[in-house]
């Protein structure tokens, strides 16, 4: 029996279980982070929760992105429909690496977002009307995981199993 008869389909598993995964966990801290400095405004001004929640959806975006881009390698895996087929193991590296720009700069564009939202929430502690300001800095760093994400919706639209 080949030990390696499996292993370009495992490549590409990992590939689309990293894009979910990364994505997610830098969303989670990205969250997080803009969860606690709101906190923070909202022991002494909880008018302000809806601004607040506005800038803390923001980060949690890479986390969907990423979803979409495991959903759709598993598609073109045949997860949802034929079943896997195995791959070579080529094949497999070439998922996986279709699958790193979501993971990579959606792990990474997450936290620096929510760094960013972070700050916006410092800004509307002081300057509420300036929520405009807060957010717009923050979707900023949107457009590159938005890149990320076409980037690897092109590169698996371009393969097949």
């Amino acid at each position: 029996m080949d030990i390696f008869a499996n292993a370009g389909t495992a490549i590409a598993f990992l590939g689309a279980t990293l894009a979910v995964g990364m994505a997610c966990a830098g969303s989670g801290k990205g969250v997080g982070l803009v969860g606690e400095a709101a906190t923070g405004v909202l022991s002494e001004d909880p008018g302000k929760f809806s601004q607040c929640l506005i800038l803390q959806i923001i980060p949690g975006t890479q986390g969907l992105y990423g979803l979409v881009i495991w959903f759709f390698a598993m598609m073109k895996m045949g997860f949802f429909s034929s079943g896997i087929q195995l791959m070579s193991i080529e094949t497999g590296c070439a998922f996986f690496a279709a699958c790193m720009p979501m993971a990579i700069g959606g792990l990474i564009t997450a936290i620096a977002q929510g760094r960013t939202a972070a700050a916006g929430i410092s800004l509307i502690a002081k300057r509420p009307e300036d929520m405009s300001k807060a957010l717009i800095m923050a979707i900023m760093v949107e457009f590159y995981a938005i890149l990320c994400l076409l980037a690897s919706f092109l590169m698996l639209n371009s393969m097949g199993a």
